[in-house]
């Protein structure tokens, strides 16, 4: 049309140039006629339009989107099979301000990541999903999805989905609108010109939605796949029209403010006061009280030695001393026997992750765990080992081996649950990570039975005296280096 001229340009939201590859950097992988393109547009001019584009972080998934990373100029979090929900979940819990939005096919959140997207949804994350609905796997080859058609045919199902074998295609959006926590659920197509545009203004709404905290939002989008449907573009565009959205109809199902029902009000607290620490007690600058040291701890043992509670202990000390705590355990599935050990970190900061691969301190309740453990230890570090000696032909050249007896004093104070307590005396005198009176404020909250409290409280001070008087005091290593 004369006077005027028809602009095509890239939206600010990509980037200038797609480095996936050194050849094409203005193409994206996808194939002709593939409706992701088209969905990363609608995505990235909603962005751009709202002004969110600097806070938002892109959680991509495993499937024909896996590298969108590449391609959105945003934060971009790449997490495994179905679990972007979880991830987004955290990223904006972790930075309220930020936009998150999580953006999955149908085989990745309909199928291993059910449980994430229905679980986010119940619990109105406040984040936008952007479900990307093809009725088939399309990276992996072209197998029956959760959302593939009756009678629709798959690599895994030659003569088309039969219902009294596999089951019905799953309706997320209907599931999900049975909710009662989301605020926005939309279904929307890229049949044609007219439906794109409606797709359009819902994720310009769910986004909308998000930026004002309103809460969770859903936009599924059918989509044509011409490659693994075996139809060139046009035809895949006319069978979302004409097919795929008869078993899919279009609409909103959820468009409402989420209203919460009465709670009972939760008094503002103090971390330490919420956990019981005594009220009054002087804080050093950052509300951390004297006596405490940064260290990581690794607890193992068989089930049954109060390896998992030992670890609990610590970790809820640290809290009363207003130290960030994390406590990770890991067990088998027996009861009683089984190996168990748990990770415990303690720290002035916060904590990154509490998987603790070189611990400062070892606590090994039997043998097989100071075989397994021990070789993990930082260099420097120290061991405690439930024995009055090390095995025959241990070495350990790396860290300090502090041999002490737990279950033989357990034994004299009459019983041999008391083993890890003593350990835990044994632990605090050792390496004054945490004050013994923390301790015994933290049993006296836990251990209800006053005849076992005061014996865990004797297995604490057996556990300290041991170390002070039969370690420390008049104690010469011997000939192997280790302390006994």
């Amino acid at each position: 049309m004369e006077g005027f001229d028809i602009v095509k340009e890239k939206s600010p939201a990509f980037y200038d140039r797609f480095e996936r590859k050194d050849e094409l950097q203005g193409q994206t992988h996808y194939c002709p006629g593939c409706g992701h393109g088209v969905a990363h547009k609608l995505v990235a001019e909603a962005l751009t339009e709202l002004g969110l584009q600097d806070r938002t972080t892109l959680v991509s998934p495993v499937g024909c989107s896996v590298f969108a990373y590449y391609y959105f100029d945003v934060g971009n979090v790449q997490v495994a099979h179905g679990r972007a929900p979880a991830a987004a979940t955290a990223l904006r819990r972790s930075n309220p301000e930020s936009i998150v939005i999580s953006y999955q096919g149908d085989g990745d959140l309909a199928a291993i990541g059910t449980a994430e997207i229905i679980h986010a949804a119940n619990r109105g994350e406040n984040i936008t999903v952007i479900f990307i609905n093809n009725a088939i796997y399309g990276m992996t080859g072209g197998q029956m999805a959760p959302t593939t058609l009756v009678n629709q045919t798959s690599t895994t199902s030659p003569f088309g989905r039969n219902p009294r074998n596999e089951g019905f295609p799953l309706h997320v959006c209907e599931l999900l609108a049975s909710l009662e926590a989301p605020v926005y659920i939309e279904r929307v197509a890229l049949g044609d010109a007219k439906n794109i545009m409606k797709a359009q203004r819902a994720v310009k709404k769910a986004l909308t939605l998000q930026s004002q905290k309103a809460g969770f939002t859903f936009v599924e989008i059918l989509s044509p796949c011409p490659t693994i449907w075996k139809k060139d573009p046009i035809e895949a565009r006319k069978w979302v029209s004409e097919v795929l959205m008869k078993t899919f109809p279009l609409g909103v199902f959820r468009d409402k403010k989420l209203e919460l029902p009465e709670c009972r009000p939760v008094p503002h607290k103090t971390v330490a006061e919420a956990i019981g620490a005594t009220v009054g007690v002087k804080l050093e600058i950052g509300g951390r009280r004297h006596h405490t040291r940064e260290t990581t701890i690794k607890v193992a043992g068989f089930g049954g030695q109060g390896v998992l509670l030992l670890g609990q202990l610590i970790a809820e000390m640290g809290m009363r001393e207003s130290m960030e705590v994390s406590w990770l355990p890991s067990y088998g599935p027996e009861m009683r026997s089984g190996s168990a050990h748990c990770h415990v970190t303690l720290a002035h900061e916060r904590i990154g992750s509490p998987v603790i691969t070189r611990p400062e301190v070892v606590v090994a309740m039997n043998e097989p765990s100071l075989a397994k453990f021990a070789p993990q230890v930082a260099p420097g570090g120290v061991i405690l080992y439930n024995s009055d000696r090390v095995p025959e032909g241990f070495t350990c050249n790396h860290a300090r081996v502090v041999c002490v007896p737990a279950s033989q004093i357990a034994d004299t104070l009459g019983s041999a649950k008391v083993a890890n307590v003593v350990m835990l005396g044994a632990l605090l005198e050792e390496t004054e990570c945490l004050p013994a009176e923390t301790a015994i404020s933290v049993l006296e909250a836990t251990v209800k039975n006053p005849k076992i409290l005061e014996m865990d409280k004797q297995a604490l001070a057996a556990g300290r005296e041991y170390v002070d008087n039969s370690v420390r005091v008049g104690s010469v290593p011997g000939p192997d280096g280790y302390a006994y």
